[in-house]
């Protein structure tokens, strides 16, 4: 049995989507992040840094939404959910995993959050954001044209999850993620998966269901 503490739409998205196409039992603790609940103590004690999502695996939490997904492709391998260990594909598959969680989800960071760090230079950080964003959306693109339909080609794996949540994320944006024809695709294709719909029901997520 698994606990993951997550906040609508957040971090966590992965993690959910990984869980439930597992099929592990798991139970779910909000976190409400406007009203500051992720800075409450009792919070802090399983996850100093404040932020979700927290997977409680074997009575033990542990933070970091890629590192935990993979963590759940191990324990779980026969999901399918990677390739595994010494296969043809796995460095495919850890190529787009850190590709994702250094190059393309951090920008997002900046983009929601542009004053965090230099309030001053909000708009310049918030333009250099999306550029970074929408670079990253036409180099996936121009991969699933060339290799699709899904990141690993045939295979549907934990990779494609990872993009489907970016890809909500972007959803707002002036120029969403699905503005580019394969990214569309794949969003069409993965959204409608049994997954995808149990995610949203359970978080409640509304927008892009």
């Amino acid at each position: 049995m698994y606990t993951l503490y997550y906040a609508p739409g957040s971090a966590n998205l992965l993690v959910h989507l990984a869980l439930l196409e597992i099929g592990a039992p798991h139970t779910l603790e909000r976190i409400d992040i406007d009203a500051g609940q992720q800075r409450s103590a009792a919070y802090l004690a399983l996850n100093p840094n404040g932020v979700v999502p927290t997977l409680v695996i074997d009575g033990v939490p542990h933070g970091e939404a890629a590192a935990l997904a993979l963590l759940l492709t191990e324990r779980h391998p026969e999901a399918a959910l990677a390739p595994a260990p010494g296969s043809a594909r796995r460095a495919d598959f850890l190529q787009w995993m850190f590709y994702l969680a250094n190059s393309l989800q951090p920008l997002f960071r900046q983009w929601f959050y542009p004053g965090d760090h230099l309030p001053e230079g909000a708009d310049t950080i918030k333009q250099a954001a999306r550029a970074g964003i929408e670079k990253c959306w036409s180099h996936i693109d121009a991969h699933l044209a060339a290799h699709g339909p899904h990141m690993l080609g045939d295979n549907f794996s934990l990779v494609d999850l990872y993009a489907l949540m970016l890809m909500r994320w972007s959803r707002n944006m002036p120029r969403p993620a699905t503005e580019w024809p394969h990214l569309a695709a794949l969003a069409t294709r993965l959204k409608s998966r049994p997954s995808w719909k149990q995610v949203c029901d359970a978080e409640g997520l509304i927008e892009w269901a």
